[in-house]
């Protein structure tokens, strides 16, 4: 592979992979449910509380082995799968290029086979998560990117998951990197409008400010 392949791998990923699905568990089970929680907590910390650097870094590849060990103790959970899918994705946006697409690549197969199984698990986090890989990463030859297949999933978790803060904030981030900025306007102002969660409230405010902040970039450019 050329420098400049890599190089469009690594920017590509960079500061870009940024996902999590509002807890919605569907079968009893205190244990797991505990435990999946604790690791939405763990991410969200590192993610929104350390600044992007060797220690961050670090510290999400720790959080990463926890989302492997969930799933290894929970390997027919498809909200195990969803959250291994994600942290491979976030680790991706912190790793080297090579590294990088080596891990997007086996959270795309995680979230296909999530996907497969329950695509409204979590908020619909399965089409959600894999609608942004699709918007995300280089296109042919480098990556699988494809605009039309992340427009398609990003739909239909928003349709799946009307009070899916992700789900909106994602579709809404797609139609901006479009230049739908109307659209996008319009799906931002909705995904506001959304009850916060009480049970995560640093994910909560930390998207809704991301939210607030494209709406202004929108708004500065009519």
């Amino acid at each position: 592979m050329s420098s400049t392949r890599v190089t469009a791998i690594r920017a590509a990923f960079l500061g870009a992979m940024v996902f999590s699905s509002a807890p919605a568990f569907a079968d009893a089970d205190p244990a797991f449910d505990g435990a999946l929680h604790d690791l939405e907590i763990r991410w969200e910390t590192v993610k929104f509380t350390i600044p992007p650097g060797d220690k961050q870094t670090a510290e999400m590849e720790k959080v990463g082995a926890e989302a492997d060990a969930l799933l290894a103790r929970y390997p027919t959970r498809v909200e195990a799968e969803i959250w291994d899918g994600i942290l491979k994705s976030e680790q991706a946006s912190m790793a080297s290029a090579f590294s990088a697409l080596s891990l997007v690549k086996q959270a795309k197969v995680t979230l296909e086979k999530a996907y497969a199984e329950n695509p409204t698990a979590l908020n619909a986090g399965a089409p959600a998560s894999l609608g942004v890989l699709y918007y995300r990463v280089p296109g042919f030859p480098i990556a699988f990117g494809d605009n039309q297949k992340a427009r398609a999933l990003l739909e239909q978790a928003t349709s799946s998951a009307p009070q899916g803060l992700d789900a909106w904030y994602f579709y809404g981030d797609f139609l901006m990197n479009q230049g739908e900025n109307d659209k996008a306007r319009q799906v931002f102002t909705y995904a506001l409008s959304i009850p916060e969660s009480p049970l995560r409230p640093l994910w909560d405010k930390s998207r809704r400010q991301v939210i607030k902040e494209d709406l202004a970039k929108l708004q500065a450019k009519t």
